[in-house]
């Protein structure tokens, strides 16, 4: 159980991609790590896109994100609601400046364009964002996963299996 010592924190609100919530959050907890879902709300049900439930067990406000050693986005349109808290912000900007591991999938690029955290960058996302990422000082590259440092990027469902791989990889290493 080479993660039985990490802790992750994995972003949720509505309208969340089913897959790309679970599939990591089950991967790294496969391998011993302990992964908080973390909502607006602690103990709120959020309803994933194509209706998988998922309740929350902390509020983005009650993180603390020194006591976390990396951070999952998840895609789907949930990264739009996402990057409206100040809070998430916050954290993502925290793992930032600390090179924890940050992972995000699909549309959650929008979350880190948020953070402002991109410039200079190499990474990927679903094609339909691919100016987004690349206005906000990025390098856009057509790849199932880019790891840039400690950013672990990857752009849609069919990319899965190494994207979760790539994270719990780079999560082992610190």
């Amino acid at each position: 159980m080479r993660l039985s010592d990490k802790k992750v924190i994995a972003f949720v609100s509505d309208d969340f991609e089913d897959l790309e919530l679970w599939y990591p959050v089950l991967r790294l907890q496969e391998e011993g790590a302990t992964v908080h879902i973390a909502g607006k709300e602690k103990n709120h049900t959020y309803s994933g896109k194509y209706g998988v439930p998922v309740t929350s067990d902390v509020s983005f406000e009650d993180i603390s994100p020194a006591d976390y050693d990396g951070v999952l986005v998840p895609g789907g349109w949930s990264p739009d609601k996402l990057r409206r808290y100040e809070a998430v912000l916050d954290i993502v900007r925290h793992m930032e400046a600390n090179q924890k591991p940050i992972g995000q999938i699909c549309h959650a690029g929008w979350v880190l364009i948020s953070a402002d955290i991109l410039k200079g960058r190499k990474v990927t996302s679903t094609p339909g964002i691919k100016d987004d990422m690349k206005n906000a000082g990025a390098e856009w590259v057509d790849e199932a996963v880019v790891t840039d440092n400690h950013l672990v990027s990857s752009r849609r469902p069919p990319d899965l299996s190494p994207y979760a791989k790539a994270f719990a990889d780079k999560l082992a290493e610190g």
